[in-house]
């Protein structure tokens, strides 16, 4: 179903040449290109990368660009596209799981003495175990985007040879359900990094109570068999809250990294205010938004 049309009518009059899965595929292979620069200013704090951590930082642009040639491979064959994209998120969920065990045993002391292998301290200031999560929650996306429900909203997805799978949720549904674990991983993280300021200005509660409510509200899309206009019109506003929120908190970080002149100095935009964590609250938003997009494309629907 046409949610966002369903809200708002009027939006059937714009033509969108993109299906949902598409604009899907679009939004991780964009996120890919950005988490190779996130993950290089992260690994860079000390001034030097260890080789493994080039690892996340290669394969993100890398995968990236792999995934834009898949979408020019899905113009003529979509389950060639298909085979080529669930590869290489794959290949991130396998990164995704190294990167957490590294970053765990940098996170937790397990040859500490007991009681002393985790504290509040260490887990605020050490790399984040969320982290390199990003990558397996985009090849979770990625691997559902890639392959073809039919018919619509029945669960029922099309792999090769013509084999299909039923899954337990319509792909509707598994958007809204996955979504709503993003936002929950967002609102983690952004707690942990704000905890470092001891939340001492007030506004750093803000983007951590929209999120908990995001995160509700879009797990409610999910749970819900049969939405109403009301339920679609809260989560559209949600989804753009979320994306202002975002675009404000990175003015935000950019203001406090500046200097009291305004002068611009690398080093405070390095290890300051981290200068992309806010927009992942935009981009989790646009995230939410795509999912309300029309599953077909107009000449698919006419063709059928």
């Amino acid at each position: 179903m046409y949610y966002l049309a369903e809200a708002i009518p009027s939006v059937r009059r714009f033509k969108i040449p993109l299906a949902r899965d598409q604009v899907m595929l679009l939004m991780a292979a964009s996120n890919l290109l950005i988490l190779g620069l996130d993950h290089y200013l992260a690994h860079d704090l000390d001034g030097t990368i260890k080789p493994l951590e080039w690892i996340p930082i290669i394969f993100g642009p890398a995968a990236g660009v792999l995934l834009l040639i898949a979408g020019l491979v899905a113009l003529r064959n979509r389950t060639v596209a298909s085979v080529i994209g669930t590869t290489i998120f794959c290949a991130g969920i396998v990164i995704a799981l190294l990167g957490t065990f590294f970053h765990f045993r940098y996170t937790f002391l397990l040859t500490a003495p007991a009681g002393q292998q985790v504290n509040v301290p260490i887990l605020i200031w050490a790399p984040p175990l969320l982290g390199p999560l990003t990558f397996l929650l985009i090849a979770i996306l990625g691997i559902s985007a890639a392959w073809e429900e039919d018919p619509l909203d029945s669960g029922v997805l099309v792999l090769l040879g013509g084999r299909r799978l039923q899954m337990p949720y319509s792909k509707t549904r598994a958007y809204f359900f996955m979504v709503a674990i993003f936002l929950l991983a967002t609102v983690i993280s952004s707690v942990l990094d704000h905890a470092r300021t001891g939340f001492s200005n007030p506004w750093l509660w803000l983007p951590t109570a929209l999120g908990v409510f995001a995160t509700v509200v879009t797990w409610s899309m999910g749970a819900l068999s049969r939405l109403e206009r009301n339920d679609i019109i809260t989560f559209l506003a949600t989804m753009l809250l979320m994306v202002i929120v975002g675009i404000l908190g990175s003015w935000l970080h950019i203001a406090y990294n500046l200097t009291g002149q305004g002068a611009i100095i690398g080093e405070r935009f390095l290890r300051g205010a981290p200068l992309m964590a806010p927009m992942l609250y935009a981009d989790m938003g646009a995230l939410g938004l795509i999912v309300l997009l029309n599953p077909k494309t107009e000449k698919s629907q006419q063709d059928s």
